[in-house]
């Protein structure tokens, strides 16, 4: 079993992290605070903040991959109300186990960088909304908080400037929808995790109607590191439009199943190396790179792709969450889609009617073909309800109940159609 130093290359946020040193002795310990404390001892001004993550090449974490400087540059910072920073620790996709380590590990990180992000903006309160059902991070957050606030680096006049900023963390309660930013603010403000229409965007009328910049955990917790060692050594790491490091984690069939901090563009084939290999010396079949509503990809050619923004996309799937999900040879692409479509029919909030009927389409015809009741005209019904989803939703979880299905069809028809026609399954483990 490898330890946590031997899971990485090149780490920033894992860097020499044991699960007992996250406190913010330990943080200061390891140059914790510095970036913060030099841009106020030295009145940085807010545009290089954002010009130097401009530079960084840093992009969202959480998924949708948007540039995070060009983000922060949204915000009015000449707005003369309250305004809000919030982070999305909800993290419920399928296979995304990153974030709740980040705050298990280096809670510190990520309220250093919230704390910057704040400053950059000209924002005074902020707010984490943390997975419900990781209760233990959240106490374990709220415990990091009350350090930082004793040190004076949260809270009024921090380190004797003149700004101020209040950081309070809130728990969901388990919610997939909730992880969709504008479900979170509704929820953030008490109400029912619903997806807000768009535009206005949160940019202009965010949480309680004011001024919002929403970012992942990741994403936050990257941004002390990159003012430390500077935007070109940060974008170096990576590649161009990939700059950095990222937080992959690695599930399924293989032997050593975790999180692993690589930098952007690193051969899918090293992350598999890192992870001990397939689990058994059995041959890999298929990867979902980026979290469960990514389209699934054939193994051979996901151990001849990067783990970089473009290069997934180009294999046809995308980098989302950094959740890579590896099946091997023994599973059944037809169950694997079942247990999919149950999970978006079941997490479906039911506010627009493709996805709210839609998901329950999918899974009731997957069903079918996986208990040996599948017609010959399920295969292009499948794909046209999910073609029907897509694109027609106020938010993205219907595009994410109709990307798995379309990648299954698209890379493992056969075995689908073998299922309709044998009433039983292509693979020998599960006839």
């Amino acid at each position: 079993m490898t330890s946590l130093h031997d899971r990485h290359i090149n780490p920033l946020i894992l860097k020499d992290l044991d699960g007992a040193n996250w406190h913010l002795a330990d943080y200061v310990k390891r140059g914790g605070y510095s970036a913060l404390r030099k841009i106020l001892e030295e009145k940085i001004p807010q545009e290089q903040i954002i010009a130097d993550l401009k530079a960084s090449g840093l992009r969202g974490r959480g998924g949708a991959g948007f540039p995070t400087g060009l983000k922060w540059s949204f915000m009015p910072r000449s707005f003369p109300g309250q305004k809000y920073l919030v982070c999305n620790t909800d993290e419920g996709e399928p296979g995304t186990f990153k974030d709740r380590d980040i705050i298990r590990y280096n809670p510190h990180a990520l309220i250093e960088g919230m704390a910057i992000g704040a400053y950059a903006m000209g924002i005074t309160v902020g707010y984490n909304y943390i997975h419900g059902e990781i209760f233990a991070d959240y106490l374990l957050f709220e415990e990091a908080l009350e350090e930082a606030r004793a040190a004076g680096f949260l809270g009024n006049n921090i380190m004797g400037s003149e700004f101020s900023f209040q950081l309070h963390a809130h728990h969901g309660y388990g919610a997939y929808i909730c992880g969709e930013e504008t479900a979170l603010l509704e929820s953030l403000e008490g109400k029912k995790g619903q997806p807000r229409f768009k535009p206005p965007f949160p940019a202009s009328f965010g949480l309680y109607g004011k001024p919002t910049t929403i970012n992942n955990t990741e994403t936050f917790a990257a941004v002390p590191f990159i003012l430390n060692m500077g935007a070109e050594n940060y974008m170096a790491l990576g590649k161009p439009n990939n700059g950095g490091t990222k937080i992959f984690s690695i599930s399924g069939d293989v032997e050593r199943p975790g999180n692993y901090e690589v930098p952007l563009g690193t051969p899918f084939a090293k992350l598999l190396e890192l992870a001990g290999g397939m689990r058994g010396g059995k041959k890999i079949k298929a990867v979902i790179p980026g979290g469960s509503s990514a389209p699934v990809v054939r193994g051979d050619v996901m151990m001849d792709t990067d783990l970089d923004y473009d290069a997934i996309a180009k294999a046809g799937s995308m980098l989302g969450s950094g959740a890579v999900i590896v099946m091997d040879e023994t599973r059944c692409m037809v169950k694997s889609l079942l247990r999919l479509s149950y999970f978006y029919y079941e997490e479906s909030c039911g506010q627009c009617t493709p996805c709210r009927e839609g998901t329950g389409w999918l899974y009731r015809m997957v069903h079918r073909i996986e208990h040996g009741q599948g017609r010959p005209e399920d295969m292009e019904m499948l794909l046209s309800v999910a073609g029907n989803i897509a694109g027609r939703t106020i938010c993205a979880l219907g595009d994410a109940a109709a990307m798995p299905v379309q990648g299954m069809m698209r890379n493992f028809r056969d075995e689908f159609e073998y299922h309709i026609e044998h009433k039983h399954c292509l693979v020998p483990a599960y006839i």
